[in-house]
């Protein structure tokens, strides 16, 4: 696998904006009327930022990972209206990102390629990168909703440090101490 910045005038930006919305279909899904208008606004506000990696496996993309440190956290801009609500409901909901943090922002990997393996080594390779560069811990949030992904956390060493709920949305913040 091979993990490469995002850069909208290469990537296929449907892919990449297809992949952002799974992430957090549901709550896309109240903003907009459809799947298709949501994925269309992501797309048209896809930037290069150097913190959005798009995941190859051979030459397929297989996934995106979104990761921030406190040098590098989400700035935030006026988008459309409805995905700055999003950046807004996400603020208070999501980990609080400390000088010594990597934080796994958004992974998601292509339903064609899910089971496979490929979500547990993308979080090891994180966790592996942030061990070589002196970091202290790896953080990422696991929504009340998706038993699955904080089941996964768990099962790589993830422990839930935190718990934090805005308007019927909650994550679990999650931490793997290196």
């Amino acid at each position: 696998m091979k993990y490469v910045n995002f850069d909208p005038q290469i990537h296929e930006k449907n892919k990449v904006a297809t992949l952002k919305y799974n992430v957090d279909f549901r709550t896309y899904n109240k903003l907009f009327s459809s799947k298709e208008k949501a994925i269309n606004s992501i797309e048209k506000n896809l930037e290069k930022d150097g913190c959005t990696k798009v995941i190859y496996d051979n030459d397929n993309i297989i996934g995106m990972l979104i990761l921030y440190t406190s040098k590098t956290k989400q700035k935030t801009h006026f988008k459309s209206l409805k995905l700055l609500i999003v950046e807004i409901l996400d603020y208070f909901v999501i980990c609080d990102i400390k000088k010594d943090d990597m934080y796994i922002a958004e992974i998601a990997i292509d339903e064609n390629y899910r089971s496979k393996g490929y979500g547990t080594k993308v979080i090891k390779d994180v966790i592996d990168y942030a061990k070589k560069n002196h970091y202290k811990r790896v953080i990422l949030d696991a929504d009340f909703r998706n038993p699955k992904a904080k089941a996964l956390y768990e099962r790589i060493g993830f422990k839930v440090y935190n718990k934090k709920s805005f308007l019927k949305r909650g994550m679990y913040n999650m931490e793997f101490k290196l």
